[in-house]
């Protein structure tokens, strides 16, 4: 078989010609493009979707993470040796906002189920001055936040859900994101809908989502719901209510062009959710015909973000991936792998015991997947599989 040019991306264009049409038409009939009317609305109707009260939508999943580490510190006055708990396979912004704001992340292996925390692990690590628990729902799969809220108890500490990979995955029904205290949400390019670049903070409490709106934007008095002007503006008369400031805060607000085209998508995201896992569940089964090498995890509720090989001999996945990419097919790691082998992470904290994430980093990796993966697709990376296979039958 010869080598051929690239025919299964990670991602494709989806953005399609009626939304580019939408986009231009709003263009040709506004004079504001900066967070506006199209940003409360796309908010307004993503919480309806979501089923949580309150959204706020900003300029990316990593921005969310920001103010909500932020936000969370300011509103319940963490300690400056707070202890925020992490996994350590993750996207890296969950651990990086943890350090930038002088707390300290406690690592926590994760487990090859649903590839979340090891619960056992969790409950361990849990102390007298843990105050966060940064939950990841990783690649679609939805994490067993049920037991992690009895490993919390009654104990003060935030449970937050990094959702960015795993919009509308369910627990018993009910989506992810709507089990913490607070969520973030990622629409970047690849995910399983998009803004380009966007993000969306998610709770059912009133308190973290007037201070997500003022870390939104500077941290600004005007950026509260109009009901609270008032209150605001007897409460410090000699200031411009104008440039009122009630905390710190950043400019990660979002434009409205793309809540334009988060509108035109929503509609369909439950549609790109059931081709997905359409595609995960014909992927698996390709890959029972291999059950002795792979790892074949499936979990009820997933919206699957990728189609993901764990192979039982990490002698076989660099060369699993290069066959593949030389026949067209891209692919990426599990996310981070194991974020401790990570430089930046390397030289501040030891790599220590975490044998489930050192398992997905050696040998896990994921291809695409979204609407346009078709039976066509899985039929010719069969045959890929059952051509590489044979020719490395003396390794299996």
């Amino acid at each position: 078989m010869k080598n051929i040019p690239l025919v299964w991306k990670l991602q494709e264009n989806i953005i399609n010609h009626e939304e580019i049409a939408t986009l231009i038409n709003f263009l040709k009939t506004t004079e504001r493009y900066t967070q506006f009317t199209k940003v409360r609305k796309f908010e307004e109707t993503w919480s309806k979707w979501q089923g949580c009260r309150y959204s706020v939508f900003v300029n990316s999943g990593s921005s969310a993470n920001l103010i909500i580490l932020d936000l969370l510190r300011d509103l319940y006055q963490w300690p400056s040796d707070a202890e925020v708990i992490v996994p350590t396979v993750t996207w890296i912004t969950d651990i990086s906002t943890v350090i930038q704001f002088g707390l300290k992340p406690v690592f926590v292996d994760i487990n090859l189920e649903d590839f979340s925390f090891d619960y056992d692990e969790l409950a361990t690590k849990i102390t007298d001055k843990t105050r966060a628990i940064f939950l990841t729902h990783l690649i679609g799969f939805p994490a067993d936040i049920k037991r992690v809220k009895k490993i919390i108890g009654k104990r003060k500490i935030a449970l937050i859900e990094d959702s960015c990979e795993s919009h509308g995955a369910t627990i018993d029904g009910i989506k992810i994101g709507n089990f913490g205290d607070v969520s973030s949400f990622s629409f970047y390019w690849g995910h399983h809908m998009t803004t380009v670049e966007g993000g969306m903070v998610c709770t059912d409490n009133p308190e973290i989502y007037h201070y997500a709106l003022l870390k939104r934007s500077h941290g600004l008095a005007r950026e509260l719901p109009k009901s609270y002007h008032a209150f605001y503006k007897k409460k410090y008369p000699h200031i411009d209510f104008n440039f009122l400031f009630l905390t710190t805060g950043f400019n990660v607000r979002n434009t409205e062009l793309a809540a334009v085209l988060g509108l035109t998508q929503l509609h369909k995201l439950d549609g790109f959710i059931k081709k997905r896992n359409q595609n995960h569940i014909l992927f698996n089964r390709i890959l029972q015909k291999y059950r002795d090498c792979f790892l074949i995890p499936y979990k009820e509720g997933i919206s699957s973000f990728s189609l993901p090989f764990f192979l039982k001999q990490s002698s076989l996945k660099k060369p699993l991936q290069t066959f593949l990419s030389r026949h067209g097919i891209e692919s990426r790691p599990i996310i981070s792998g194991n974020l401790l082998k990570q430089p930046f992470l390397k030289k501040y904290f030891h790599t220590g015991e975490f044998k489930n994430a050192d398992f997905v980093h050696n040998n896990g990796f994921y291809i695409g997947n979204n609407q346009f993966v078709d039976e066509k697709r899985l039929t010719y990376l069969s045959d890929l599989l059952d051509k590489f296979f044979r020719e490395n039958h003396d390794n299996t």
